[in-house]
């Protein structure tokens, strides 16, 4: 969108002409004597009853430049000719810290969602300011999953997202699973700072961006949703927004949506070539399409820590011939990934003299210290050794771990020999060198990225994302997983790795696996160890994943209440819907399309409670097949579905298939 100098056009901010310093952050409660003129000519017409925004973070912190003298603060107001849920009109507050060299407008995108864009001819910190009415908001939605989705205070610390860190975006989720206000911006690669958070004065929600920008970087894009959708749509739909302005992904192969075995719980570091061989003939004859190697194939220490990565040479006791091990577990039919703790220097390695003067920090507890990837030796030094897997070893992919410890909230300044004056820069730039060389020996290799870093910076180099750790921990797999498919993009979202004690029931196992059944699960345990009951429980939900993978992958994925962690969460395409029930709820049944085609309704019950409650808005006829959590057949039957309730009955951890005849 383009402007006219001189001139305030419909949703372009109008400067207050005075650029008053201003050494504090805003009293909440006090007028803002920065505030725009409303008879000045061009001017916005401002309501000067309309509260005034609230600073999210810092609020008690002056405003103040490296030299310690005060920044000048310029104020300008935004229209943006959105509404509130109740009818009111949404304005942003935008504040430059550092001069007013810099540009406002906002664009229309659809119906309730719009793009706000600044930008500078000066170096300036901007930040946007807006608030939405607390009415009927229950959860606050970011991809940074933790235990709970309160709404936090305004002074509440922000986010701060960068490449490897997050993804800025975030909801404000009301009754019925409605997006109040869902935003996002659209830098995906420099550090933007994200605050929300409930003002206490008046009731409301605020949301803060704050992004650094120059004549020739970036703008501040921001993008605001209030068409009241459900949340997870409106998070699709920044997806897309992203997506379709960044890179091509190249694909993702089809091995990395498949279920897969990952060596970390279930051996730790406790790897050689025949054990990891032994697990890999059992996992694939349970339904598992690849194998994760992780830490421990480079060290003979078993004390776990990281002062032992680094030089990234495959230990010769365990593993004497890399090729020929990898050769068989291809034979079996298996991909073989191999694990990297990418920014890790050990000091128990040859490579910390060499590399100790060219590290972010030291991480004493773990041994260890964070790599520096402004410095070309560094990243040229990494895709060597990690490029060995895949060009020597002859490995489908690699999993790249920890690539978040490059995200350093102050990092030191670019060193001598650097290439790169920005962290992050220099870990882009690491990533992709990387990912080209990768795809020059195998154009569809595996690339494994994990939570936080799930940002879409990072998407086209990757192939898959893994939720973070949480063992013996099926909610939280549940929760995290959902998150990360909200926001993954093209990317196949992994389980962390599902493990449970060796006396579990085979119903506590399934369970376990219905829980990340909308993602691919990852399974860590010692598959020799297992009863007959828990192996024929896997290999049945293992195939279920299989047979049903784009519907649950791909399909359009609507959680419910994630103010209680989803406790039924649904995927569906235009013939197939499956439902994962993890609370006693009633389970809807799809609507008839125009066609009156055929429907297929999965409902995987991992709740305690058999009796599960089919809702349906008219008469229906259907066949109806439970299994149990073995897949055994309990009942094979016609349902004559009334308009209402229907129970029926569905063991936990069982499956209940439910088909529409024509």
């Amino acid at each position: 969108m383009t402007t006219t100098p001189g001139a305030a056009p419909r949703g372009t901010a109008t400067p207050d002409g005075t650029g008053t310093p201003d050494p504090t952050a805003p009293d909440p409660t006090a007028p803002d004597p920065t505030a725009p003129d409303p008879t000045a000519p061009g001017a916005e017409p401002t309501d000067p009853t309309a509260p005034r925004p609230v600073p999210a973070w810092r609020p008690n912190t002056p405003t103040e430049g490296a030299s310690g003298a005060a920044r000048p603060a310029v104020h300008r107001n935004l229209a943006t000719d959105l509404l509130h849920s109740t009818g009111a009109p949404l304005t942003v507050h935008l504040t430059g810290l550092g001069g007013d060299g810099w540009q406002a407008a906002v664009s229309p995108v659809a119906d309730g969602v719009a793009l706000v864009e600044v930008t500078a001819t000066e170096a300036v910190t901007v930040r946007a300011e807006w608030r939405v009415p607390c009415v009927g908001a229950v959860a606050y939605w970011t991809p940074d999953t933790n235990a709970t989705r309160w709404l936090p205070p305004s002074w509440s610390a922000p986010r701060t997202v960068s490449l490897a860190l997050g993804a800025p975006v975030a909801s404000l989720v009301g009754t019925g699973d409605r997006a109040l206000c869902t935003a996002a911006a659209g830098e995906t690669t420099a550090p933007v700072r994200v605050g929300a958070g409930v003002v206490e004065e008046s009731g409301e929600f605020a949301f803060t961006v704050e992004q650094e920008l120059t004549p020739d970087g970036p703008p501040l894009r921001v993008r605001i949703d209030l068409s009241g959708r459900h949340f997870a749509a409106t998070l699709r739909a920044v997806t897309d927004w992203w997506a379709a302005e960044g890179p091509d992904h190249p694909g993702v192969a089809p091995a990395a949506r498949m279920p897969a075995y990952s060596t970390w719980y279930s051996l730790h570091q406790n790897v050689d070539t025949g054990t990891v061989e032994r697990q890999a003939a059992l996992a694939a004859a349970v339904g598992c399409d690849s194998i994760i190697v992780d830490d421990g194939w480079q060290t003979a220490d078993r004390t776990r820590g990281y002062g032992h990565c680094g030089d990234w040479d495959m230990n010769p006791t365990a593993f004497p011939d890399p090729a020929a091990h990898v050769a068989e577990v291809q034979r079996l039919g298996l991909a073989y990934l191999l694990w990297y703790a990418v920014p890790f220097i050990g000091r128990h390695n040859e490579a910390w003299d060499r590399f100790k003067g060219m590290i972010l920090r030291e991480t004493p507890r773990l041994d260890a210290a964070v790599l520096d990837p402004r410095h070309p030796e560094v990243r040229g030094y990494l895709i060597d050794k990690i490029a060995r897997a895949v060009e020597e070893w002859g490995m489908d992919g690699v999993k790249l771990d920890f690539l978040d410890l490059f995200a350093v909230a102050e990092p030191p300044p670019a060193p001598a020999g650097a290439d790169h004056d920005t962290v992050h820069e220099g870990v882009r730039r690491l990533v992709a060198d990387l990912d080209a060389r990768l795809r020059r020996a195998r154009p569809d290799v595996i690339v494994e990225h994990r939570q936080p870093y799930v940002g879409p910076g990072l998407w086209p180099y990757a192939t898959m994302v893994r939720a973070t750790d949480c063992p013996l921990s099926p909610a939280e797999n549940r929760q995290r997983t959902v998150d990360c498919r909200l926001v993954a993009g093209p990317l196949a979202v992994h389980a962390d790795m599902i493990m449970w004690h060796s006396a579990e029931t085979p119903e506590a196992v399934a369970v376990h696996l219905v829980n990340a059944l909308f993602s691919v699960p990852q399974i860590s345990v010692d598959l020799g160890a297992q009863t007959p009951d828990q192996l024929a429980t896997l290999r049945f939900w293992l195939g279920v994943f299989r047979r049903y993978a784009d519907v649950l992958q791909r399909g359009v994925l609507e959680p419910a209440r994630p103010d209680l962690g989803y406790p039924l969460v649904r995927a569906h395409d235009p013939r197939t819907t499956v439902v994962a029930r993890y609370a006693p709820l009633p389970v809807a049944l799809p609507e008839r399309g125009a066609g009156e085609a055929p429907w297929t309704l999965l409902v995987a019950n991992a709740d305690s409670d058999p009796v599960v409650l089919l809702t349906s808005a008219r008469p229906e006829r259907a066949l109806a097949l439970v299994q149990d959590c073995r897949g055994e057949i309990l009942s094979e039957t016609a349902l004559d579905l009334v308009a209402g309730v229907n129970p029926v009955t569905v063991p936990t951890g069982g499956l209940l298939t439910l088909t529409r005849e024509d």
